[in-house]
């Protein structure tokens, strides 16, 4: 179940975005890491 309030949404910077792509994309390193790493949802990487 949903929590009740607001709902929140963080933007990221472009740089931000970029080093994320770049980290997810190096050879032998999985997304899921990356995104643990990064403190964000592995579909965040996905999308």
């Amino acid at each position: 179940m949903p929590k009740p309030g607001p709902r929140t949404t963080t933007r990221y910077s472009e740089q931000f975005k970029a080093t994320a792509v770049r980290l997810s994309q190096l050879p032998g390193v999985q997304v899921q890491d990356v995104a643990a790493s990064l403190y964000i949802h592995p579909f965040m990487l996905s999308r």
